[in-house]
């Protein structure tokens, strides 16, 4: 039986390029390295966060292996690396999961096919991730993000379902839905199958309903405050672990009103002194400059100052 990814704090890496759209080597290896020192269970590449639609097959594995070998080269051994292995076809999702492997991935988050919704029937999206957790040679899990999948939205008793799959370990729930997390959770230990929240504002809740932690973008920017909310609820101290999350509820929503991963990067490279806010097109840059002028800025600084204090 394959194993579950144990829980804790994951983050969707973003990952940095130069003005001319090349990875930024030094950047991408500094962004990971604050990331594991600052205490996250495992790093995702190629979530929605990684620009995984943006980048060629040789790429994605590069970024891969270059996420593995930085960890390993640094005395961060423990910390794993979950690929993002969606794609459009089933036969190119059973390649990017072969190559994650190879590439030193320990784990596979896949997404719903999207380019045809009205294909998209229960009965087809189960043949899909079945046949996907077949072929793939790490174990498998289930991404549910309605936003970046036309609207697709896995319920619980289809994600049940395919939790049956030997190779099928675990999911994330960007939907924000907590009663499916619940339901998911009450149904299968995290040992087994591992609930994750997707998304930081949901993070305390998820962990009271059983999750496994979460795998989130805000972590990007805030790993330290992440893994410390963590700690405090795995110590029993809930009231406290609350009184934190409400300050994260309010930093999910600035984060996201101040322009997507065009931001998460723009305020990663403004405040930890490497990165640019290079995105690859259609995305958007945010200007580091005009920050200050978004109202939802002054919240991120906070939180900021919190992170660079613990």
């Amino acid at each position: 039986m394959a194993s579950a990814p144990p829980p804790g704090i994951y983050v969707p890496a973003v990952l940095f390029f130069k003005e001319n759209e090349d990875f930024d080597i030094p950047a991408i290896q500094a962004h990971i390295l604050r990331l594991a020192q600052g205490g996250v269970t495992g790093i995702l590449v190629q979530g929605s966060n990684g620009e995984a639609q943006h980048l060629s097959h040789d790429e994605r594995k590069e970024a891969i292996r270059l996420t593995r070998k930085t960890l390993d080269g640094n005395g961060f051994q423990n910390v794993l690396v979950i690929a993002g292995t969606g794609a459009q076809s089933t036969r190119e999702t059973k390649k990017l999961c072969i190559d994650a492997r190879d590439a030193g991935a320990s784990h596979v988050l896949v997404l719903t096919p999207s380019t045809w919704p009205p294909q998209m029937s229960i009965e087809n999206i189960l043949r899909f991730h079945r046949e996907v957790a077949d072929a793939s040679p790490i174990p498998v899990m289930i991404y549910n993000f309605p936003v970046v999948t036309a609207g697709q939205d896995l319920d619980s008793d289809t994600i049940a379902a395919l939790a049956e799959h030997p190779n099928i370990v675990g999911t994330k729930l960007s939907c924000g839905n907590m009663g499916k997390l619940h339901r998911l959770t009450t149904r299968f230990p995290a040992s087994r199958f591992a609930v994750y929240a997707g998304r930081s504002d949901l993070l305390t809740q998820g962990l009271i309903s059983g999750s496994a932690g979460v795998i989130g973008a805000l972590v990007n920017v805030l790993p330290k405050v992440h893994a410390e909310l963590y700690k405090l609820f795995q110590e029993g101290n809930v009231k406290e672990a609350m009184e934190l999350q409400g300050k994260l509820c309010h930093a999910h929503w600035a984060i996201g009103r101040i322009g997507g991963i065009g931001g998460v990067k723009t305020i990663v490279s403004k405040n930890f002194g490497y990165g640019s806010p290079v995105v690859r097109g259609p995305l958007k840059a945010v200007d580091p400059e005009g920050l200050r002028a978004n109202k939802h800025y002054a919240v991120i600084e906070e939180m900021i100052a919190m992170e660079k204090a613990l």
